[in-house]
């Protein structure tokens, strides 16, 4: 006899899927005056933080294309799962555009080496103060859904650290102005790349931990095994495994031994609450034998 158990729960990155648009808007809206006005300006920390920007871009369009294929219903019968990894696929992108711009801000900032260069330290200001208004603007607006979508939180760590990126264009006019030394701007742009990589290292650990199927980060295997153990009735537990589908959708299946006077439904029941209240798995595949007729082999994987 198995059981199966579906939370109730919205899929994370959808509800919240509005703010990602808006998010996109004004992003996108920005990265093309950045752009621009650092090309025009000659600040090598401006061309970074707008290629950082070209990643939040790229990051927001990605999670909102996800969000889409994540709800959308399956008509072909052969997605059982549904599209719902198509968020974390989304994080991976974003993960290896900013991998892409650091690497592009050390090549550039090599080939400034002996040579002189003139930046615009007025201009450089006045874009960096609006890139950090409409940085802030974005993450109030995905801060709520970071905690619940690994698509939305790839999305905020990106703009997260374009704020600081524009913080930094800031602080790199501020020194080119105040002392007339060009080379500030390469070493801002050296910083906003270091912190870029560090960043995408962080998000790619999540994406492939969630690619991998492993346990999910708060939650403890030989926990659940434990508490399903402990469950009136279970005389054994086996083949569980426990992974995450996408943001907010834990998974979870097992094989649970019943002792002989052991009445099913009753056991299905308390070890879908368990589950469920103790562990918060949003679906729950349950698969109940009888001791004394069992006819299950455990699986060697």
């Amino acid at each position: 006899m198995s059981g199966h158990h579906h939370g109730p729960a919205q899929h994370a990155g959808g509800r919240h899927r509005w703010r990602l648009a808006v998010a996109f808007g004004m992003v996108a809206a920005f990265f093309v005056v950045e752009l621009v006005t650092a090309l025009t300006s000659g600040s090598l920390a401006l061309l970074t933080d707008a290629g950082h920007m070209a990643a939040d871009v790229v990051a927001l369009g990605a999670a909102l294309v996800a969000t889409r294929m994540a709800t959308r219903p399956d008509r072909t019968g052969e997605r059982t799962y549904g599209s719902y990894r198509a968020e974390v696929f989304a994080s991976g992108i974003a993960v290896l555009v900013m991998l892409g711009v650091s690497a592009y801000v050390v090549i550039e900032a090599i080939g400034r080496i002996g040579a002189e260069a003139e930046v615009a330290s007025g201009t450089m200001l006045v874009v960096g103060v609006i890139g950090l208004a409409v940085n802030v603007a974005s993450l109030v607006l995905l801060r709520s859904g970071s905690k619940e979508s690994l698509n939305v939180k790839g999305a905020y760590l990106e703009v997260m650290a374009d704020a600081l990126g524009s913080v930094a264009v800031i602080v790199a006019a501020i020194l080119v102005a105040a002392t007339g030394a060009a080379w500030w701007d390469t070493v801002v742009a050296l910083g906003i790349g270091a912190f870029v990589a560090v960043r995408a290292v962080m998000l790619g650990r999540e994406v492939v931990r969630v690619l991998a199927q492993h346990a999910p980060q708060d939650v403890s295997a030989g926990e659940v095994a434990a508490s399903l153990a402990a469950v009136p009735g279970v005389a054994d537990v086996h083949d569980l495994h426990v992974w995450t589908l996408t943001s907010g959708m834990d998974v979870a299946t097992a094989h649970l031994v019943t002792t002989d006077d052991a009445e099913a439904q009753a056991v299905l029941a308390s070890a879908r609450a368990v589950l469920t209240e103790r562990h918060g798995l949003a679906h729950a595949t349950l698969q109940v034998e009888a001791a004394r007729t069992r006819e299950c082999h455990e699986a060697d994987w």
